[in-house]
């Protein structure tokens, strides 16, 4: 299947109320632009300055997100463009998101990552941890950021059982946050599931899902 046969048959199979983020990462601008023509206008990067390059030469429709590790030294190149950053880990990221926002008199809006795998790999902060920034009075200073959603990563494994539970986890952790309605939080994003596992994250609760070598094939 060519690039837009395998993004109408990953929308085929998705909810029209679930988001679709074509993971376009070390993917050249003909890739992107192939689904770009076939209707697909949300795309996800893992590296800021590739985002970047790729954002000065695309149509200025395209919603960009970063969905990466965010270094905090890099924010100030995709403050000015990124509709949503997906990694947010740490209240000194976030803190840092709010000044570049400032300048570009911007609002970003930010993804909470939470740590549901057991992989000591992937970046995260514990539920207790984002409810803590949540109700905190630093957090509450934050104008220029907005906390829309959380996002999590499973276990690389073949153990359906295990990826489920880590899943319900991330659903469980937003539904108990999600009342805690602050004018710079307002959740409605739960963003889990791959390529792989994007079916049984639907299941389990998420309304958006990142998808790469479904679409794209495989990465060199």
């Amino acid at each position: 299947m060519n690039i837009k046969e395998s993004l109408n048959n990953i929308k085929s199979q998705i909810p029209e109320k679930v988001a679709l983020v074509a993971v376009s990462k070390t993917k050249p601008v003909s890739d992107l632009m192939e689904a770009y023509n076939a209707g697909q206008r949300i795309f996800g990067e893992n590296k800021i300055q590739e985002m970047a390059d790729k954002y000065e030469e695309m149509p200025k429709d395209i919603k960009w997100h970063m969905i990466g590790h965010v270094q905090r030294n890099k924010v100030k190149y995709m403050t000015e463009f990124v509709t949503l950053i997906h990694g947010v880990d740490s209240f000194k990221l976030l803190n840092e998101i709010n000044k570049q926002a400032l300048k570009y008199n911007r609002v970003v809006n930010c993804l909470l990552q939470i740590k549901i795998a057991e992989e000591d790999s992937k970046f995260g902060m514990s539920a207790q941890d984002a409810k803590e920034l949540l109700i905190s009075e630093e957090f509450k200073k934050l104008k220029n950021i907005k906390i829309t959603g959380l996002m999590g990563m499973a276990t690389f494994t073949d153990d359906s059982n295990q990826v489920e539970q880590e899943f319900k986890k991330l659903k469980t952790t937003f539904d108990d946050l999600k009342p805690l309605q602050l004018a710079n939080c307002e959740l409605e994003i739960i963003s889990m599931g791959m390529s792989g596992d994007f079916k049984l994250a639907i299941d389990c609760g998420s309304n958006m899902i990142r998808v790469g070598s479904s679409i794209f094939g495989a990465r060199n």
